[in-house]
């Protein structure tokens, strides 16, 4: 063999094949429907099992395994695309709100389409859309890569904006930093500009027949006030983008105008619990919230003060092997811990809010130990990637077997 040679790896036998094999997809047999139409029948009305998904294809592919929502939509990952990216560091390097706005524009429409195709991919569903997320340096070029450049060749004009910007945004700890919600209250009309193209892609699913149910989730909220102040945003983006159907229905501009008028668009507004202090503060926070998601991933690190992007690659190995920890907190959630904020700030939130739903969309939703800790959290749902949603069907019913002490 040489550099460049093709193999094919039988990941059930481990055999290995020079060359490239066929491939053909894997159909599950009978006995898999069945045992999860079973597990379906037992946490139905218990606990639901959603998927977190950010394009229509992977929203499809998750109904496709019993997903009965969407849990968590990354909308930062509509931004990275080759022919978005550029428009979003035309919105960081604009230079007056005209620029802004303009591109902020661009972004809109480009959102919709998205958003289109994945409430048409879970029609009569919920979807739960997280608002931006990331600090804005994730958006700009790596500082490093362009400081090199500047003293090898040099940097052309656009590139040393790109840089002077990367340098302004930059933080010491980005994951604690201006990200989330606290990114909104420095550039509100980015979430304005999102919500607006949400509810655009809602009215236009509605107009054609479809049955969109949009859940508009704020994060990393971590007082009441903070979420008030988003929720006004929201609520006025939500507010224009109805009034502006209604008017196009009455006046009979719309083709499809009447259809929407019929149809009412069916939104709430939550937020993502995220942190200590919100899930125990998670009473006051309730009062502005119709939903709460805990974020466990976020959670996990800000609870034992880990970053997991250096921990799992140097301490975890030497934590586990000592007994310093039972198992990867990151993996399987940490029940006395973590699991016990969930409880607690589920506990909490209903003593404002009685009817709040309450989701899971950490990674951790898809683990089956940490299902059966949320399920005893009094959790409503739990939400995974698309492929472990027949895992999560399972785990959910087990947990209520559990619940109910039948197993």
């Amino acid at each position: 063999m040489s550099e460049g040679d093709s193999i094919s790896l039988d990941g059930t036998s481990g055999e290995v094949v020079l060359g490239e094999v066929p491939l053909t997809a894997a159909a599950p047999p009978p006995e898999f429907t069945t045992v999860l139409g079973w597990a379906d029948e037992i946490r139905r009305g218990r606990l639901g099992v959603r998927t977190n998904a950010d394009t229509g294809p992977d929203a499809a592919n998750a109904r496709g395994f019993g997903a009965e929502g969407i849990g968590l939509c990354r909308t930062e990952h509509m931004f990275l695309g080759d022919d978005r990216l550029p428009i979003v560091r035309r919105m960081i390097l604009a230079a007056d709100p005209e620029e802004e706005g303009a591109a902020l524009e661009e972004l809109r429409v480009a959102q919709k389409a998205d958003f289109v195709a994945i409430l048409e991919a879970m029609d009569g569903l919920p979807v739960t859309v997280r608002l931006l997320d990331p600090p804005l340096h994730e958006f700009l070029p790596n500082t490093e890569d362009l400081l090199v450049k500047a003293e090898k060749e040099g940097l052309e004009a656009e590139e040393r904006l790109l840089f002077d910007a990367a340098l302004a945004w930059r933080e010491v700890n980005p994951m604690l930093g201006t990200r989330g919600v606290r990114l909104g209250v420095i550039k509100p009309g980015l979430y304005a500009m999102q919500v607006r193209a949400l509810m655009e892609a809602a009215a236009e699913r509605a107009a054609a027949g479809g049955a969109p149910i949009v859940e508009i989730m704020i994060p990393l909220t971590v007082t009441r006030e903070e979420l008030a102040l988003a929720r006004s945003w929201v609520t006025k983006a939500v507010a224009d983008v109805v009034g502006e159907v209604s008017d196009a229905a009455k006046g009979g501009s719309a083709g499809n105008g009447p259809r929407a008028r019929r149809r009412r668009l069916e939104v709430s507004i939550g937020t993502m619990i995220e942190t200590p202090r919100a899930a125990l503060r998670a009473d006051e926070i309730a009062e502005e919230a119709e939903f709460f998601s805990f974020g466990t991933n976020d959670l996990t690190q800000m609870t034992f003060g880990f970053s997991r992007d250096d921990v799992e690659g140097r301490l975890m190995s030497a934590y586990l092997e000592k007994g310093l920890l039972p198992h990867n907190p990151f993996e399987t959630v940490d029940a006395g811990g973590v699991g016990e904020l969930v409880a607690v700030g589920v506990k909490r939130g209903r003593q404002t809010r009685r009817d709040l739903k309450v989701g899971v969309c950490g990674e951790h939703g898809g683990d089956p130990d940490s299902i059966a800790v949320f399920a005893r959290a009094g959790v409503d749902y739990v939400s995974c990637s698309p492929f472990r949603v027949p895992i999560a069907r399972l785990a959910a019913a087990q947990a209520v077997l559990a619940a109910d002490g039948q197993v």
